[in-house]
């Protein structure tokens, strides 16, 4: 089992350093969820509802968001240039040291 270590901005500030397992094909939404931070996941992980969305703040290569993605967050709030979906970022090693921000709740 490899675990990367990723810190989570929640809405009131607090980072939270979290282990995400590597091994389990998770995605960030999911580990939101499994630590409690205040993730809603609404469709499942399918892109269609935004109640995952985060901004990502460090330098690591992500995938290209795609179409999906890319759609939903043309109809969000609150979106940035870094706004990804967390439940389209899988947990891979090259996410060591991940820095993201939980977009506010709308």
């Amino acid at each position: 089992m490899s675990d990367i270590k990723i810190k989570i901005k929640d809405r009131e500030g607090v980072i939270h350093e979290v282990l995400a397992p590597t091994d389990m094909a998770m995605n960030l939404m999911e580990v939101c969820k499994a630590y409690e931070l205040p993730v809603e996941g609404t469709c499942g992980g399918m892109a269609m509802c935004a109640s995952c969305q985060c901004y990502v703040l460090s330098d690591q290569q992500l995938p290209e968001k795609g179409e999906e993605e890319e759609a939903m967050l043309s109809e969000a709030f609150y979106v940035r240039n870094n706004s990804r979906l967390g439940c389209q970022i899988n947990i891979t090693e090259n996410l060591e040291g991940l820095l993201v921000e939980l977009a506010p709740e709308y």
